[in-house]
């Protein structure tokens, strides 16, 4: 195997969220994502044999086009309920994801008036917002608009924002174990959980099994593409994949090549498990000096620990944060230790 080029490297390695964006033009995985993982009794109601994709594309009052998330409709009861599907992979939380869903959710409502898709009674349709997030670490945003607002008269209460959206954490529903089985969207959780070479496969023989009819060849093909571009290259650095066009042709490799990669699979499991334990730490220390010195102090915080990679430092500043005697000199202690320090890709362990 040969290490790709950079310009190999930028061809070969999409982003995941078109990765998904592919995965979930299909509507199979639609379908089982609502099937295996919508909460209550109410999703019985769902046609699910109705699923329709919507246009993405929408251009608010003032020009700005967005077209980063797919939406879907089906029939609930004698209405249509839309699915706003929020594709979100980021590796650290976005505290303000509720005031994002609110915003998207009103460019969408805005295009359903112009395009007057309203219903019988001339009223606007439901939706339900998801989130899909694939970090390693928890989720600690508000999962609904209102606590992000500062506390008003109580004659304010009733004008205040109440946005929710549900929230699904892959890697947290696969650890969790108890999924639905022979259901795409929990195989796909798994495969972002797995870590090791052998999970993989296993998987990959079960997805073969249930898309082996000739009409899902389309998603056959996309879970090749995630994985041979997407995941693979995230667990395999360095390692030159060849094109992957089905998932036959996925599993043959794998089994070809399981114990040669083995062991650097398992070396990248302990370096991603550095990372997080970085990013983890970065995060709790964000929010310890919001608490204590405030918002300003803290968004300056956010890209100096940014440049820090040591873990045993990051810890450190711990300490240091209790024996800060205001924002300005916690800040200078951060200062000082990225000044010592220089950015390695291959920072040492604690």
């Amino acid at each position: 195997m040969t290490t790709p080029s950079p310009s190999q490297s930028r061809q070969r390695a999409p982003t995941h969220d078109s990765g998904y964006k592919l995965l979930y033009s299909h509507a199979a995985m639609v379908r089982d994502l609502l099937r295996g993982f919508v909460p209550g009794n109410w999703g019985q109601a769902l046609d699910l044999t109705t699923l329709e994709r919507c246009s993405g594309s929408y251009v608010s009052d003032d020009l700005r086009e967005r077209a980063d998330d797919i939406i879907w409709r089906l029939r609930w009861g004698a209405d249509w309920l839309y699915v706003y599907l929020l594709l979100e992979f980021q590796s650290t939380v976005d505290p303000w994801m509720a005031v994002r869903i609110q915003t998207y959710l009103g460019l969408l409502y805005q295009d359903l008036i112009r395009a007057e898709a309203l219903s019988a009674a001339g009223r606007l349709p439901p939706v339900l917002p998801l989130v899909l997030y694939n970090g390693a670490s928890a989720w600690t945003a508000a999962d609904t608009l209102e606590p992000l607002i500062e506390p008003a008269p109580p004659v304010l209460d009733s004008y205040r924002p109440r946005q929710a959206y549900l929230l699904l954490h892959e890697q947290q529903i696969a650890k969790a174990g108890s999924l639905p089985e022979r259901n795409l969207c929990a195989a796909l959780f798994q495969l972002e959980a797995s870590r090791g070479a052998d999970k993989v496969i296993g998987i990959v023989q079960g997805l073969l099994d249930w898309l082996k009819a000739p009409e899902q060849t389309s998603l056959r093909r996309a879970f090749a593409v995630w994985l041979g571009r997407v995941l693979l290259p995230k667990r395999l650095p360095g390692v030159q994949l060849p094109p992957l066009g089905d998932l036959s042709e996925v599993y043959h490799m794998l089994a070809e090549n399981l114990e040669t990669w083995t062991d650097q699979w398992k070396q990248e499991g302990l370096e991603q498990g550095l990372e997080q334990g970085r990013t983890a730490t970065r995060h709790i220390l964000t929010r310890q000096v919001r608490r204590r010195f405030g918002a300003s102090t803290a968004e300056q915080t956010v890209p100096l620990l940014a440049r820090i990679t040591d873990l045993q430092q990051l810890e450190e500043l711990g300490d240091q944060l209790l024996t800060s005697a205001n924002g300005d000199d916690w800040l200078q202690a951060v200062r000082n230790i990225c000044a010592s320090t220089t950015p390695s890709p291959h920072p040492r362990q604690p």
